[in-house]
């Protein structure tokens, strides 16, 4: 095929922005989640320059997810990709967010929560090696060692099998027993769990906080730690990481685009 020269006086199109990165949270009445959220967001504009990201809430906090879409169609944005600040598939994920998506005013895709990944396991065995966790030295101190997984909890099977699956994969990482237990909306809760463990000679208990920010849930479950308690995951850089691996792999396995403008893009 023949090159021909590029007419003198025009100019090559510049490229196309990536699709937003809209990072979905829940929202609280705690301050220190949406701080916590603004510090996560920032933490992901530094690994990807050029990016844009956004932050939307399901409920309690400004902005909310509409509006945030709202203001991203309003700047001229393409397209967006959400990507959920939550770890399973409850409500949240399975209904709020994507009807979100179809209400949109520019082309949407929803990407998968958190859930079960190495980067999340990272997260969650560092903040218990900050709060003092240490390996079992022995056979003995094994048997008597677990580790309870603190959750926010769901109704929704799918969301309870996704925390098993973040315990199974934190259990392979420390080498000792990881159950999991809830805040609210399933069992155990973490002090049924404690106890129960208790009973059966685990005494060595530490709590892992698979939350993102500080907040209600959060403090009850460190109330009910009988000794090492973690920090919820906050800004730790895996978290970045995770959410830009989500946001990319919702464009490139082609989740389904949504919002009025979809068979535009699709």
């Amino acid at each position: 095929m023949t090159a021909y020269p590029m007419h003198p006086g025009t100019r090559p199109r510049p490229a196309a922005p990536p699709p937003a990165l809209v990072v979905v949270a829940h929202g609280s009445r705690d301050p220190r989640a949406l701080a916590t959220a603004v510090r996560l967001l920032e933490r992901v504009r530094a690994l990807r320059p050029g990016l844009p990201v956004r932050l939307g809430h399901i409920e309690l906090n400004a902005p909310l997810l509409p509006e945030t879409l709202d203001g991203l169609a309003a700047s001229g944005a393409g397209s967006a990709v959400l990507v959920p600040l939550l770890f399973g598939r409850g409500h949240h994920v399975t209904r709020d967010i994507p009807d979100a998506a179809a209400a949109a005013p520019l082309p949407t895709r929803v990407a998968a929560p958190l859930g079960a990944h190495p980067l999340l396991v990272d997260a969650l065995h560092a903040r218990l090696t900050e709060a003092g966790w240490q390996a079992p030295r022995d056979a003995g101190e094994r048997g008597r060692s677990v580790v309870v997984l603190a959750a926010a909890g769901s109704r929704a099977p799918a969301s309870r099998a996704d925390t098993e699956r973040i315990a199974a994969l934190l259990a392979a990482r420390l080498g000792v027993p990881v159950v999991p237990a809830y805040a609210s909306a399933a069992a155990p809760t973490v002090p049924e769990a404690v106890r129960a463990l208790a009973a059966r000679g685990r005494d060595r208990v530490a709590v892992a906080s698979c939350f993102t920010a500080p907040g209600r849930f959060a403090a009850e479950c460190a109330e009910a730690a009988p000794g090492t308690v973690s920090a919820p995951l906050g800004t730790h850089p895996a978290m970045a990481r995770l959410l830009l691996h989500r946001y990319d792999q919702a464009l490139r396995t082609g989740n389904p685009v949504a919002g009025p403008a979809a068979l535009a893009t699709a």
